[in-house]
């Protein structure tokens, strides 16, 4: 299999002032490769958006590499910027301007050609179904096209890896299914997909393998039915707790 995400021995530290040095990723290392949706699963302050904001190159690691598509973050920072597509938890849209506008801003934004950038521009607002709010302003948008909007931009440019950290917080079932279905499309295009939630169940559903940390350490790795042979536990969330706690007690 083709490895697009070659993360290791990953380490970043913050200085706290109450608590000295805080590692927030601590020597972390793991794979995904083509066409497929790693779950990276964690608590609060596990080190999960530390590690996304530095594979998006928004932060720097104190020391670790980490390859997407080929590219070295610290080397070919360019190169990588225009080979994801990154979606934060808190990722915020333009009020006064519309679906089509932010599209074609981001379009721009990460160098898409510009012959084909409002053919291209048609064909997502067309994939994502939002034709009939494409030219509303986004502040009058519902929490659930705002979210699909974010989605639509954070690939506008075709690129072949996407990390999205909980694109579905916050989204009644119905929509949150049809983001599901649009991640399974994009996974069966041949992208690889960084999948971050508290959400166990959709979890379990989407992603061909989950890494948890903890503490900015790698607890485990593997395919669902993996985690459970190894835990003992069938449920996601059950999983999820098992390695934590068997963490916590070693720690």
């Amino acid at each position: 299999m083709e490895e697009k995400i070659i993360i290791k021995n990953l380490n970043k530290e913050f200085y706290d002032p109450q608590r000295g040095t805080v590692k927030a990723v601590d020597n972390l290392s793991f794979t995904a490769y083509k066409g497929e949706i790693f779950g990276l699963l964690g608590p609060n302050g596990a080190g999960k958006t530390t590690t996304l904001r530095m594979m998006a190159t928004l932060m720097k690691p104190n020391s670790g590499t980490i390859e997407i598509a080929g590219f070295d973050i610290e080397n070919n920072s360019q190169d990588v910027r225009r080979s994801i597509g990154y979606m934060s938890s808190n990722t915020a849209l333009y009020p006064r301007l519309s679906p089509r506008e932010i599209i074609t801003y981001f379009a721009e934004l990460n160098d898409y050609s510009k012959e084909n950038l409002t053919m291209r521009v048609e064909q997502i607002i067309k994939y994502f179904n939002i034709g009939d709010y494409a030219d509303t302003y986004s502040e009058k948008l519902s929490t659930g096209m705002k979210q699909i909007t974010s989605i639509a931009r954070t690939i506008v440019h075709n690129p072949p890896v996407l990390i999205l950290d909980e694109p579905s917080a916050g989204l009644d079932v119905i929509v949150a299914q049809k983001i599901h279905s649009y991640i399974l499309d994009l996974k069966n295009e041949g992208k690889t997909i960084i999948f971050s939630s508290h959400n166990m169940g959709e979890v379990e559903k989407i992603c061909d393998r989950i890494g948890i940390i903890n503490n900015g350490k790698l607890l485990t790795v593997g395919t669902i039915d993996e985690l459970r042979d190894i835990s003992g536990k069938y449920y996601m969330e059950e999983i999820f707790v098992y390695f934590v706690k068997e963490f916590e007690k070693e720690s």
